[in-house]
């Protein structure tokens, strides 16, 4: 019953965060990837596709790493915007040692996919890091520029 009632309200804090538009550094959609993917124990990657008027196309778990890395390849999530006729994104992963604060990878990871994205027209919003314990928004301490 446990964890019928837990499902149920995931399923309810995940409606309020990603109906309507997305935006990437609400606290209903910070809160809800925390607690979707912040216990995990290897980092994992995600993307948060969006249309033009930035509502969720698709929410899609891409890939799963080791407890201190995951690799993530910018042309298949190009190539997936493209099938989903997206023309946004919000990048998440999590940092399963509590510290939300990005790496140099990070940072090297979020440029090369902004760079991948730029000559189709395709925006990367944000890069949310998240945390058993709290989040980092790259957009909110201006490391991604919305142009």
């Amino acid at each position: 019953q446990l964890s019928s009632f837990s499902r149920m309200i995931m399923s309810g804090w995940k409606s309020e965060a990603l109906n309507g538009e997305v935006i990437s550094t609400s606290k209903a959609l910070i809160s809800y990837l925390g607690f979707d993917m912040g216990q995990e124990a290897r980092e994992c990657f995600r993307v948060l596709f969006l249309d033009p008027a930035n509502r969720l196309i698709e929410d899609r778990w891409l890939w799963e790493g080791t407890v201190n890395e995951v690799h993530a390849y910018p042309r298949e999530i190009v190539r997936i915007a493209l099938e989903l006729s997206s023309t946004a994104m919000i990048l998440v992963h999590n940092h399963p040692n509590g510290d939300p604060t990005p790496s140099t990878a990070d940072y090297k990871l979020t440029r090369r996919i902004q760079n991948a994205c730029t000559a189709l027209d395709l925006s990367v919003h944000d890069h949310v890091i998240v945390t058993i314990s709290g989040a980092f928004s790259m957009r909110a301490n201006a490391l991604i520029h919305l142009y």
